[in-house]
């Protein structure tokens, strides 16, 4: 029992901290509560009723390149501590892991995961027609009753 005693006086150490982190925090903290402060705050987004807008599919490419060499990062680095006891079938399990990763980024970069600026103008799809636009497939979501709220914004 006595090999526990310094985990149980750390975790009561932790529970007093926090206990008294909260307790100092709420008596001392000024209290100006204003609507600037209640609302949600985004990363300097100044909160208004624009219009909703979607995360362009860029946005989820990247993070699947990004995603994508991390798990390769992360496999690949115990394979190099090792790779002198695994011989020929670790060599041909990591070329076949690393084939896989590359299809992928492959693929990534086949769909314009990269193309930005003037370039992604260059780079014209045959599926849609080019009457087709954003404003003529796309349903907005949350529009209903806006509208009016524009228009009377620009009154005033």
């Amino acid at each position: 029992m006595g090999q526990y005693l310094p985990i149980l006086a750390m975790l009561v150490l932790a529970i007093l901290f926090a206990a008294i982190s909260i307790v100092v925090s709420k008596v001392l903290a000024p209290r100006r509560p204003s609507a600037a402060k209640a609302s949600p705050y985004e990363c300097g987004i100044v909160p208004g009723r624009d219009v909703p807008e979607r995360f362009p599919v860029k946005f989820f490419l990247v993070a699947m390149i990004f995603i994508v060499f991390d798990i390769e990062v992360i496999f690949l680095f115990p394979f190099a501590n090792v790779y002198r006891e695994l011989g020929g079938f670790g060599i041909a399990a990591i070329v076949i892991f690393s084939a896989a990763v590359f299809e992928s980024f492959v693929y990534l970069i086949s769909n314009g995961a990269l193309d930005w600026g003037p370039i992604k103008n260059l780079r014209r799809s045959g599926i849609t027609s080019p009457a087709r636009t954003a404003t003529s497939t796309i349903r907005r979501v949350g529009l209903e009753g806006r509208e009016q709220l524009v228009a009377e914004g620009e009154a005033a």
